[in-house]
């Protein structure tokens, strides 16, 4: 797999913001990608050294809209912090407003 074929994008939320100033980043990856994956990928896209990488598998939760029911799609997320010494990202770092 090419590295942007197993980071999709990035998660965009208030609790994802809280992590950037600690150069923790979360990503929605390839349902098939591996840590080890995650983090060549992460270092080859951004250019960083990756420390640690942690990674969740979400199922879809079942919906219902009036008699079509069904689920929403299942997705992994991986949580990536960076070494001390290595540089920030720079998309992130624009939206945290340091």
């Amino acid at each position: 797999m090419d590295a942007y074929d197993i980071i999709l994008r990035p998660v965009l939320s208030e609790k994802t913001y809280d992590g950037i100033p600690n150069k923790r980043y979360t990503f929605i990856v390839a349902g098939k990608a591996n840590k080890i994956q995650v983090k060549e990928a992460v270092e080859s896209i951004f250019n960083v050294k990756v420390g640690n990488v942690n990674t969740v598998n979400y199922k879809g939760k079942f919906k219902r809209q009036g008699r079509s029911e069904g689920y929403t799609s299942k997705f992994k997320k991986a949580i990536v912090t960076l070494k001390e010494d290595s540089k920030g990202i720079e998309f992130f770092d624009s939206l945290s407003g340091r």
